[in-house]
């Protein structure tokens, strides 16, 4: 496809703790904070012979697409209560081993690294039925609807388990010639709507402007079959053994294949960064002209 792409840079780094130069360093930061995905082909998760017998489908329960664990709390799985155990230890460890490389390759993140919730992905990447919100085979940024960020920034570390398949994605374009062609799509929400849905539990606090912003654009791109066709893009294979970083609500992203994957979700204030100004929120503030988070 013609146009920019995001950018993919490789690091040939080992370990869940690597010995970094400055120039490598700053390519990793160049990379993530400008809205690319940092592959690291040589940083594995390796499983124990007892936890590969969890790389099937049937430790899901059915009903959630992913096994997650929210602190100590084990949710979509099912089996007996020592196999669960084990099964969470086994996501309890690779959640230590990515909080332990985000804070090696970009130490000014260490104080404000916030751990959120920890996956195992036993499903196949795509086949479920499922809306087309929710189609993750389909280019988007994360946002979502129920848990408002304020611009905090979405780290995603990912980990290729499947013994012999590669994780497949495409990568879109870069997140402001994305948000330039949605934007002027995107209405203002109603008066007081924000108040409203947090009053009634929808959401966990009020959305700001700049929440409004981001689930439009991640709505707008889901919906546009043409864009989704059309638009600038790559395949990108992750090959077994494979650890990638991303901000995941900047970097345009998509699953095409792949089995047996971890991930964990890091939040970031903005002020964390390196370069506040390459943010989402920076840049849709630039492009709209109004201060999308108040008081902050």
């Amino acid at each position: 496809m013609s146009g920019p792409l995001s950018a993919i840079a490789t690091l040939d780094l080992t370990g869940w703790r690597p010995a970094l130069t400055p120039d490598v360093r700053e390519t990793a930061v160049r990379t993530i904070e400008g809205g690319g995905v940092l592959v690291l082909p040589n940083v594995r998760f390796d499983l124990s012979e007892r936890e590969r017998r969890f790389l099937s489908p049937q430790w899901s329960d059915g009903r959630a697409k992913n096994v997650s664990l929210d602190g100590a709390t084990l949710k979509g799985a099912r089996g007996t209560a020592d196999e669960l155990s084990e099964l969470a230890a086994m996501v309890a460890r690779f959640a230590a081993s990515a909080a332990e490389l985000v804070v090696t390759l970009f130490p000014r993140y260490a104080p404000y690294v916030q751990r959120a919730r920890t996956s195992f992905r036993p499903q196949p990447a795509v086949g479920r039925e499922v809306s087309w919100r929710k189609d993750d085979s389909r280019l988007h940024v994360d946002a979502f609807p129920s848990r408002p960020n304020h611009g905090e920034r979405i780290l995603r570390v990912f980990s290729n388990v499947s013994p012999a398949d590669d994780r497949v994605w495409r990568v879109g374009e870069p997140f402001e010639a994305m948000a330039r062609t949605f934007l002027p799509r995107i209405p203002r929400p109603w008066p007081g709507s924000a108040a409203i849905l947090a009053a009634l539990h929808v959401t966990k606090r009020k959305r700001s402007a700049y929440d409004h912003l981001m689930l439009n654009l991640h709505d707008r791109a889901k919906e546009d079959m043409a864009y989704q066709r059309d638009c600038p893009q790559q395949e990108v294979h992750f090959a077994p053994g494979t650890t990638w970083l991303c901000f995941s609500d900047q970097v345009m992203h998509a699953a095409v294949s792949g089995q047996y994957m971890l991930e964990q979700t890091i939040n970031l204030p903005v002020p964390a960064l390196y370069d506040p100004s390459r943010s989402p929120l920076a840049i849709l503030e630039r492009l709209t002209g109004r201060t999308l988070v108040p008081s902050r």
